[in-house]
């Protein structure tokens, strides 16, 4: 029988985004707000469902929203860092991004009582000292890279990348990615920005999309006896009442089609129990 594992995560970033881009009316805060309203509705699914999630929240949200973190925390949800604000790592300089880092762990640990195993960097965009630093301060997994889309692998650092030579790989490390993808994200789907870099339309047809989730599974279940597939949303954009119904949807059709959910904590556990020397994508 088939071990095929799904991670519900979401990315609690509230206004913590608007802010880090500087956007900073009150029409684009009140976006962010609506966090809310769509936590307590992603709750209450999670909780009918008994189903367990992984929610990455920068020290931002925390600290500014705290009684609708705390609710997830109540719930038994794993907290993942997710920053403290929500800027991209690789703009902050070493010291700059080692401070948000901790900043972040520290509001977990005093929200939680330990700190978080987890990390995703805020816009996924590690920088080349992200690595070691999360190896640094104790992290087991990330959740930032996309080498593969259902089987985790261990992060490498100290690629050499030249234009006009070939890679030259650096070692693997003990850090746990869990991949991710763009395509499996509900913002750029669904919500529209307008902003000086352009337009993101947004506003996706969210049974169409939802479709494409799934059929993502149905691809792992067909070709693949053991895999994660991690699914990335942010509950200001899936928590709009007709996205809920198919968040709700595609919950009953994984699980009918054999789905385990479990977070993200327990399937790196899975991860090693499958693949206890690990799997490199080094020079593959």
């Amino acid at each position: 029988m088939a071990d095929l594992f799904v991670c519900l995560t979401f990315d609690h970033d509230n206004v913590s985004g608007a802010i880090a881009r500087d956007t900073i009316t009150p029409t684009a805060i009140s976006r962010g707000d609506f966090g809310i309203a769509a936590t307590q509705r992603i709750l209450r699914l999670l909780n009918e469902q008994r189903l367990p999630s992984t929610w990455f929240i920068p020290g931002h949200t925390i600290e500014s929203y705290p009684s609708c973190v705390a609710a997830v925390h109540a719930a038994g949800h794993e907290i993942g860092n997710h920053g403290w604000t929500h800027r991209v790592p690789s703009t902050l300089g070493p010291e700059g991004e080692e401070a948000e880092l901790l900043r972040g762990s520290d509001s977990i640990t005093r929200l939680t009582g330990r700190p978080p195993r987890g990390y995703r960097s805020p816009a996924w965009d590690l920088s080349p000292v992200s690595v070691d630093l999360l190896l640094k301060h104790g992290f087991v997994y990330d959740s930032s890279m996309m080498g593969h889309d259902y089987i985790p692998y261990q992060a490498r650092k100290g690629d050499r990348i030249t234009l006009l030579e070939p890679m030259e790989f650096g070692p693997d490390t003990a850090l746990v990615e869990m991949p991710i993808s763009w395509s499996l994200d509900d913002f750029p789907h669904f919500e529209y920005t307008r902003s000086p870099a352009g337009i993101l339309p947004g506003n996706a047809n969210a049974r169409l999309v939802i479709e494409n989730f799934i059929n993502e599974f149905r691809y792992m279940k067909k070709y693949f006896d053991w895999g994660v597939l991690t699914y990335t949303f942010h509950p200001h954009v899936i928590g709009r009442g007709h996205r809920m119904f198919m968040l709700e949807h595609m919950i009953a059709t994984l699980r009918a089609e054999g789905a385990t959910f479990v977070t993200m904590e327990t399937a790196v556990d899975e991860y090693r129990r499958k693949y206890p020397a690990g799997v490199s994508l080094r020079g593959k």
